[in-house]
C-alpha cells in the first residue's frame, strides 16, 4: 500500500544549460564594437565638449577673457526674456506640427490602405514632399504660395473675388499677419508623409482575417478603426510622435528662410536663437548652454508625448 503524506513531491530540477564565460560574451560582442565606438565618438564626444564649453565665459570678440563660469551661462538661458521666448515658440511650433501632421498622415494611412485606381501614384505624390529638401520646401512656400504680390494664395482669392464682381480681391501678407502658421503650415505639408508612411505599415501589418471577422459580427467601419485598428496602431503612433517631436524641435531651415525669427521674435525658436546668440552675439558659451537645454528639452518632451499616447490605449485592468 501507498502511504499519502502531507508533504509535497519532490520535482525533478530542470538542468540549465550553463552561462557563456566572459571570453565567449567578448566574442560574441565584437562585431558591435566599432558600431558602437563610432556612436561615441559621432554624439558622446561632441556633447561633452558642448557641455565643457557651457561652463566657460567665451565671447570670441574677446579671446583673450576665457574664464570659467560653472553654471552661469544656465542661468542667463533661464532668466533671459528672448530664450523664454524661444523655449515658448518652439513648444507652439512643435506640438501644433506634430499633432496636425500626426492626423492628417492618418487620414492619408487610411485612404491609401484601400484598394483603387492609381494608389500607387498618389503614394508616389503624397510621398514627394518629404522628399524636397527643408530649405528648398521653406523657398517654395515664403515666395510661390505667401507673396503678397504674385504668391498662390492670394491669387486663387483675387479669383474668388472676380467670381463675385469684384475688380481685386484683398491682398494678405500671410507672412506678416500668421507668422507662426506660416511656419507650422510648412513643416506640417513637409512632416505629414513621414508620419503617413509610419502608420500605412502599420496599417498594412494588420491581420486582414481580424478586419474580416469584425465585419461578419456586424461591426461599423467607426467601430472596427476605433477597436481595432487604432489599438494596433499603438506603437506606429507613438513613434511617429516621438520621431516628430525630435526632428521638429530642432527646426531651422523653415524659420531662417520664411521669417527669420519675425516679426520680432514671433516665430524664433530655440535652434533659431542658438544662431543668433552663437553668430550675432559671439557668446559660445551661452549658445552651448542653450543647446545642452535643447537636448534635454528634447528628451523631456519625448518622454512626455511617449507617455500621453500611451495613456490614450492603455488597456483597463482586470479586477
Amino acid at each position: 500500500m501507498t502511504t499519502l503524506t502531507g508533504s509535497a513531491p519532490k520535482v525533478r530540477a530542470t538542468p540549465v544549460a550553463p552561462k557563456l564565460g566572459a571570453r565567449a560574451r567578448w566574442v560574441r560582442r565584437a562585431p558591435l564594437l566599432p558600431a558602437l565606438l563610432f556612436t561615441i565618438i559621432v554624439t558622446q564626444v561632441p556633447f561633452v565638449a558642448t557641455l565643457v564649453i557651457s561652463s566657460l565665459n567665451w565671447n570670441i570678440l574677446r579671446p583673450g577673457e576665457r574664464s570659467f563660469a560653472a553654471l552661469h551661462n544656465y542661468g542667463v538661458v533661464f532668466t533671459d526674456t528672448r530664450l523664454r521666448t524661444a523655449v515658448v515658440n518652439t513648444i507652439t511650433m512643435t506640438a501644433g506640427t506634430v499633432i496636425v501632421s500626426l492626423l492628417i498622415g492618418l487620414g492619408l494611412a487610411v485612404l491609401l490602405d484601400r484598394r483603387f485606381p492609381g494608389r500607387g501614384l498618389a503614394r508616389t505624390l503624397l510621398i514627394a514632399p518629404f522628399l524636397v529638401m527643408p530649405v528648398a520646401s521653406a523657398l517654395l512656400w515664403k515666395h510661390t504660395l505667401y507673396n503678397p504680390t504674385y504668391g498662390l494664395f492670394n491669387g486663387v482669392l483675387n479669383a474668388i473675388w472676380r467670381l463675385f464682381g469684384a475688380q481685386q480681391g484683398p491682398t494678405i501678407d500671410w507672412i506678416a499677419a500668421n507668422p507662426m502658421a506660416a511656419v507650422v503650415a510648412a513643416l506640417v505639408w513637409q512632416w505629414t508623409p513621414f508620419m503617413m508612411l509610419i502608420l500605412l505599415a502599420g496599417l498594412q501589418s494588420l491581420p486582414p482575417d481580424v478586419l474580416e471577422a469584425a465585419k461578419m459580427d456586424g461591426a461599423t467601419g467607426w467601430q472596427t478603426f476605433r477597436s481595432i485598428t487604432l489599438p494596433h496602431l499603438r506603437q506606429y503612433l507613438e513613434l511617429s510622435v516621438l520621431l516628430g517631436t525630435i526632428y521638429v524641435l530642432q527646426t531651422f531651415d523653415a524659420v531662417f528662410t520664411i521669417t527669420q525669427g519675425g516679426p520680432g521674435t514671433a516665430t524664433t525658436n530655440l535652434p533659431y536663437e542658438i544662431y543668433l546668440t552663437m553668430f550675432r552675439k559671439y557668446e559660445y558659451g551661452q549658445a552651448a548652454a542653450a543647446g545642452v537645454v535643447v537636448v534635454l528639452g528634447s528628451i523631456v518632451v519625448a518622454t512626455f508625448a511617449l507617455r500621453v499616447v500611451s495613456s490614450l490605449f492603455r488597456p483597463e485592468v482586470s479586477r
